[in-house]
């Protein structure tokens, strides 16, 4: 069996491995936005496919017997791509997605639809803000008037002049966070509902500082692709496929 599998996540990475050490013929696609980016097992290819007559273009160009979305829970462009390459195509899709973060009894939280609704929020919240989003949509809290703090992995382009950017990967632990909201006075995260434990630490010192956070929800998944949340659900489901 071979499938193609469009990562870029730490769960696409661990998906790899587990299929391949399965017997599954495994080409892992990248995006290419991320610098020194960490390279699963098996086939890469780093790159966008053109929108979706790109990506239906390489499915017939080399057959595979299923895809796999295991992009990040905010890529919802390449997500829709997906749906709509592999309905042309014909070829099977299934969607892998962490779970979202559970909100604690000491939680804070205020959750956001988009990140403009985000930024429109934050001011009522605290004077003092800590970005986690990424390097996309940073712009939107540009006039926001508060003192920001902006953690990416690569540097926006071009790189703004209204915050504190630091550049860092994860993960992070608790101490590291704690030590640097403290640093900075932080009194209002704002974050995406990746989920996962690479960056949960970040609500965790927020839950120790009591200080609120910001939300942003995730966009919906299409209702007619299945879904798994782990590697054991997307060998069950490969394993129904015809070989």
């Amino acid at each position: 069996m071979k499938v193609l599998l469009l990562g870029g996540t730490g769960e696409a990475r661990s998906l790899a491995q587990v299929l391949t050490s399965a017997g599954v013929e495994v080409v892992s696609s990248l995006a290419g936005r991320t610098t020194d980016a960490r390279l699963p097992v098996g086939e890469v290819r780093s790159g966008g496919f053109g929108g979706v007559d790109g990506l239906v273009a390489w499915l017939r160009a080399h057959p595979v017997d299923a895809m796999i979305d295991a992009t990040h829970p905010f890529a919802a462009t390449m997500t829709a791509h997906s749906v709509a390459a592999a309905g042309q195509a014909g070829v099977p899709l299934l969607i892998l997605r962490r779970p979202g973060w559970t909100a604690q009894a000491a939680d804070r939280w205020h959750r956001a639809d988009t990140i403009d609704a985000a930024a429109a929020l934050l001011p009522t919240l605290g004077s003092r803000a800590f970005l986690t989003i990424g390097r996309q949509g940073l712009q939107a809290f540009a006039t926001t008037g508060l003192w920001t703090l902006a953690r990416c992995v690569d540097p926006p382009e071009p790189p703004p002049t209204w915050c504190t950017l630091i550049l860092a990967r994860g993960p992070f632990d608790v101490a590291g966070e704690l030590d640097l909201m403290r640093q900075h006075r932080i009194d209002v995260l704002v974050t995406k509902d990746s989920g996962g434990d690479m960056t949960a630490a970040k609500l965790e010192a927020a839950r120790r500082m009591d200080i609120p956070v910001v939300l942003i929800e995730r966009p919906p998944l299409p209702a007619d692709i299945p879904t798994a949340h782990t590697s054991a659900e997307v060998l069950a489901w490969l394993g129904d496929r015809p070989r």
